[in-house]
């Protein structure tokens, strides 16, 4: 634990320059307060959120978002990398569609399914659930494919099925492939969530960032701002330790 502070502390003292910077800035007149507020000032309204209590419900129905629409777009991604990684018929028939679907911004599908499931969770879990999909398949693929095939002929020489190999054998090996496309995933997953919250201009701190911003309550705005990017910090550091235990066998080795 003590290394882990001791190796985040030159960062942490860059970002504190950085609001020291900005705090100076702003006083002096090199920034318009109008369009940037002292960091002093932005932490003050951001105690008030925490303290009233008043993050919880648009923080709570974003990260409803993010995780519903996370558990959907991995499990698709990993059902459909490891049957088009594993069955050259599935790779075949899936391949044009997902190379003309992945390099699709999916912010740009947003409109298009709002015109087809409207303004609801469905559409922002489906957007969210889209943008995970691609990096998890894409990454689940060349795991699936990159399995020894020494491992492979021993597990046919054995007398494994498919069902079985592809669980004990090709699933686990291909597991480091495949967390790393989640974890690029869920910093889309909420990026995602948080757009279709601004187009819909319906609740979750997507939904806030843009009304304050409506308003002019330009402190609040960066409020907001700041508990969205520590929620971000907070699911990172969150799936990075999963990952760590997940593969406790990789980090021995």
């Amino acid at each position: 634990m003590a290394r882990r502070l001791l190796h985040l502390l030159p960062g942490l003292g860059f970002i504190a320059l950085l609001l020291a910077g900005l705090e100076w800035a702003v006083n002096a007149g090199l920034i318009r307060r109008a369009l940037m507020p002292p960091p002093s000032a932005t932490w003050e309204v951001l105690q008030d959120l925490v303290t009233s209590g008043e993050v919880l419900g648009p923080l709570l129905a974003t990260l409803r978002l993010v995780f519903i629409g996370f558990a959907i777009g991995s499990a698709a991604g990993i059902a459909l990398g490891t049957a088009m990684g594993w069955w050259s018929a599935a790779y075949r028939l899936l391949e044009p569609l997902v190379e003309m679907m992945r390099p699709v911004p999916k912010a740009a599908l947003v409109p298009p399914l709002m015109l087809f499931l409207g303004l609801g969770d469905t559409m922002k879990i489906t957007s969210v659930a889209l943008a995970v999909t691609f990096p998890v398949l894409v990454n689940t693929l060349q795991g699936v494919r990159g399995v020894d095939r020494v491992l492979l002929d021993s597990a046919r020489t054995h007398g494994w099925g498919t069902a079985r190999t592809l669980r004990y054998l090709v699933l686990p090996a291909a597991l480091p492939f495949i967390l790393a496309g989640m974890r690029t995933s869920l910093g889309l997953a909420l990026i995602l969530a948080v757009l279709s919250e601004m187009l819909t201009g319906q609740g979750g701190l997507g939904f806030l960032i843009l009304d304050m911003q409506r308003s002019f309550l330009i402190r609040q705005m960066y409020a907001w701002l700041v508990i969205l990017a520590l929620v971000g910090l907070a699911l990172n550091a969150l799936f990075a330790w999963a990952e760590a235990r997940a593969l406790h066998w990789q980090q021995r080795h």
